[in-house]
């Protein structure tokens, strides 16, 4: 579970932080590709990303440590692109993503590696109730609301301050009533490029008012690069006993249903594509895996161990570790080659999956699930790991 502990002064001091002007935005909005490294051959460039969304300044940034370097705009506060090393040495960009700001806010997917709020995953028909009260999301997904409604954290322009070489920093105050949420909600996100190759994930946030959080970022990986094809022959192993089955609307019944013995068995290691074809009524609910899996507290330096991933043709593994409990497994199947990515390629029919660190879908309206309310006063806190390595 997030750690929500009393901290009131902690909580002042980040609100106080979240609202300084956007004038502490660094100036490594200016930095190309130059700046960063001769082995990373991309198009991205940082006049692409320098343009003016809703008022406010859009930048592209980049941070980098050791073998692992990483570009963000704080247009969505979203990761652009991640360069790691495969099994031959060489750099492979593992995240696929836009060349431009343009790029990202004309696409038809909105997610690709965004931050996701105030509330990741789906709310059955947008409706929530809070002490006694009634709040209404906008509707964006069928008869449901997602990832914080018709305008969510992906479609806003950050703060953003480059504070080490290897060190992002996101901030972004959410007023009251924005997507019918209520409390003025600020929010910090800190990502890290750490020295054992993981990107790290640090959400902090906190409210005036009784609301609901449920952060994550939504990045689409495929470990052999973007571009090279199909993520169907990757290796993935999930570190979770049971999942929550859902309706046709991808909502979740509330219950926990046990993997074994069904296609959503992950607990050794199996291709994506292995199953993905099956006649199973969840598969053709989420046309392939788009499921919670609530993770089995396998640990690891007191973390959830939620996944280990490998790329076929690559070798490049991705570990994922976190203090949430519960990981959305999304295998691209909304994927329809109408945008393109930087490298040139199109968004083809499952090129690139998600693995999102999570409380559980429509948590807010499930009593068995574990709560995502946040209250005034209350600090809201987690970390999640994206650990790469090579598998020779």
């Amino acid at each position: 579970m997030k750690n929500i502990q009393i901290a009131a002064v902690a909580a002042l001091a980040l609100f106080q932080f979240n609202c300084k002007d956007a004038k502490k935005e660094n100036t490594v909005s200016k930095e190309t590709t130059e700046n960063v490294s001769d082995s990373v051959q991309t198009v991205l460039e940082a006049k692409n990303f320098d343009t003016i969304i809703d008022g406010k300044k859009v930048s592209l940034y980049w941070i980098e440590n050791k073998g692992i370097k990483a570009a963000f705009t704080n247009y969505g506060g979203r990761l652009v692109g991640l360069w790691v090393n495969d099994k031959n040495g060489k750099q492979t960009d593992v995240v696929v993503g836009m060349n431009s700001a343009k790029g990202f806010k004309t696409s038809t997917e909105p997610y690709f590696g965004a931050t996701i709020g105030r509330v990741g995953n789906r709310i059955g028909k947008g409706k929530f109730t809070l002490e006694g009260k009634q709040y209404q999301v906008p509707l964006n997904n069928g008869k449901n609301a997602l990832h914080g409604g018709v305008k969510g954290f992906q479609d806003v322009v950050w703060n953003a301050e480059k504070t080490k070489e290897n060190t992002l920093v996101f901030t972004y105050v959410s007023a009251d009533g924005e997507q019918g949420f209520p409390g003025n909600l600020s929010v910090k996100v800190t990502y890290t490029l750490t020295d054992d190759n993981s990107v790290k994930m640090e959400y902090e946030a906190t409210t005036d008012k009784t609301t609901i959080v449920n952060l994550t970022n939504h990045a689409f990986f495929n470990l052999n690069g973007e571009g090279s094809g199909t993520i169907l022959n990757h290796e993935l192993q999930i570190y979770a006993n049971e999942f929550t089955p859902v309706d046709e609307g991808l909502i979740p019944s509330g219950e926990l249903k046990p993997v074994k013995n069904t296609v959503f068995d992950f607990t050794s290691k199996h291709t994506i594509g292995e199953r993905i074809e099956t006649k199973d009524e969840q598969l053709r609910f989420g046309k392939g895996y788009d499921h919670n899996y609530a993770l089995n507290g396998t640990k690891k330096n007191g973390l959830n161990h939620a996944a280990t991933i490998s790329g076929d043709k690559s070798g490049i593994t991705m570990d994922i570790y976190t203090q949430e409990p519960g990981l959305q497994f999304y295998s691209g199947n909304f994927m329809q080659s109408k945008n393109t990515f930087k490298s040139g390629a199109k968004d083809d029919f499952r090129t690139a999956f998600a693995l999102e660190t999570q409380h559980f879908p429509d948590a807010v309206n499930q009593p068995k699930f574990a709560p995502i309310v946040l209250k005034a006063g209350e600090k809201y806190h987690t970390v999640s790991y994206y650990q790469f390595s090579v598998k020779k």
